[in-house]
């Protein structure tokens, strides 16, 4: 394995009874790369992030992260060593303020003397300073997804997993999304995009990774991943 690589997932599996949701995936990301993964529902994105996170602890194959073995660690281990990841559905904790729920990642790891300071700062980076002391109930939903990102980028990972960070937003709202998550890049995280939103995809990816029915079907360059027949047929719809 390369010392370019940051995360390095080999033969990557998982099974719920007879039902096998994911098999045998490879992805190696480098850092400060940007990935989009893209496929159908139920074509196993969210399963595999599952494992990469940690929700899923048990699983085939191994996980590394900038050398370091993830494999049957509990989600919060992995956000020490660089991982962070959003929600489909955002999960604030409802009777926090905006900043509290910045701060609790902070708290947990260890920067309780700065937790404050810290956690500003990550919402004058998603730019939600001004939100600081609003309950989570108070904020429109792509503000949500916001804090979302905030809490996410807490601890400054290495590694970022956006899952359907732009689900249900306006045209304007998955604009300002992209451009923030442009913005977390440059500052240095590697960023998986998992989302439906093709436009989305294609305009911050710069390498596109295709699942179908539990397998890895396409990777590479996205305008030439995307031309491909088996994309159109199995992800696109054309026959």
């Amino acid at each position: 394995m390369s010392t370019d690589v940051l995360l390095h997932a080999k033969g990557v599996g998982k099974s719920f009874g007879g039902f096998t949701a994911l098999a045998e995936i490879d992805i190696d990301l480098r850092p400060g790369e940007r990935l989009g993964l893209i496929g159908p529902n139920g074509s196993g994105k969210s399963t595999f992030v599952n494992c990469i996170s940690g929700d899923f602890a048990q699983h085939e194959g191994t996980v590394t992260l900038a050398g370091h073995s993830l494999n049957g660690l509990k989600p919060h281990r992995r956000a020490r060593l660089g991982l962070a990841r959003t929600f489909q559905l955002p999960q604030p904790f409802n009777s926090l303020s905006v900043l509290e729920n910045v701060r609790v990642p902070l708290l947990f790891s260890g920067h309780a003397a700065d937790a404050t300071e810290r956690a500003m700062a990550c919402l004058e980076q998603v730019e939600m300073a001004d939100k600081a002391q609003k309950l989570p109930k108070e904020l429109t939903q792509v503000e949500q997804r916001r804090l979302e990102l905030a809490r996410a980028i807490a601890l400054n990972p290495r590694l970022l997993i956006a899952d359907e960070a732009m689900a249900g937003l306006s045209n304007a709202e998955v604009d300002q999304i992209i451009a923030l998550l442009f913005k977390l890049n440059q500052a240095g995280a590697a960023i998986i995009m998992i989302e439906h939103i093709m436009r989305a995809v294609t305009a911050f990816s710069e390498r596109l990774v295709v699942f179908v029915a539990g397998r890895k079907i396409a990777d590479g360059i996205p305008r030439d991943v995307l031309a491909l027949e088996e994309v159109e047929g199995a992800y696109l719809g054309k026959q």
